[in-house]
């Protein structure tokens, strides 16, 4: 146990956000339960009027409007990881309503996506000039929670297409706005 506050005292808020930050639970338990040994699974969202993905000069996929998903998996992520950001990303208000406001999701909209393996998301680039990428997760479990998000998305009734994992991708869109958004499993910790 980490100690959060004398005896009697409650843990102030700070001391919550750094023992979650650092992948605690507010009991001071390691990792904080349903996630792993403290991953953090990320995903690089674009609202998009069209994208595709091209593997030696062939179409695999394309999606008219909708938005393109980045995925990183990092070592540590679950199941738990890809359901949560399945159901945040499908839900998420970032388009525009009559009145041109931020208010619609893909799913009232019925809009379709598109998801591309990225393990690059992960790259620690603090020392030295080299991207290091030891925190992704070994490729047979990126591959199987890259395949499980996918499911999950189409099970959810949204329209879903994706890469081809570990091939040299040509990945082209038209980013709508631009919206580009930056989410990760840890977001969820914190709410």
């Amino acid at each position: 146990m980490i100690p959060t506050g004398g005896p009697g005292r409650k843990p102030r808020n700070a001391g919550i956000r750094l023992l979650k930050h650092m992948g605690f639970d507010t009991l001071g338990r390691f990792p904080a339960p349903g996630h792993g040994t403290g991953g953090r699974m990320r995903a690089l969202i674009q609202r998009v009027k069209q994208a595709q993905v091209r593997v030696n000069d062939e179409q695999v996929s394309a999606i008219g409007p909708g938005i393109l998903v980045l995925l990183g998996v990092q070592d540590g992520d679950t199941e738990k990881d890809v359901d949560y950001l399945v159901e945040k990303i499908s839900h998420l208000r970032i388009f525009e309503d009559d009145q041109g406001k931020m208010n619609r999701s893909l799913k009232d909209l019925g809009l379709a996506l598109m998801v591309v393996s990225q393990f690059t998301l992960l790259g620690d680039c603090s020392k030295g000039r080299r991207p290091s990428f030891t925190r992704a997760a070994p490729p047979d479990i990126a591959k199987r929670l890259y395949n499980h998000f996918i499911e999950k998305a189409r099970a959810s009734d949204v329209p879903t297409a994706g890469g081809k994992f570990q091939a040299l991708m040509e990945v082209s869109l038209n980013n709508h706005g631009p919206v580009t958004l930056m989410l990760d499993t840890r977001q969820n910790e914190s709410n």
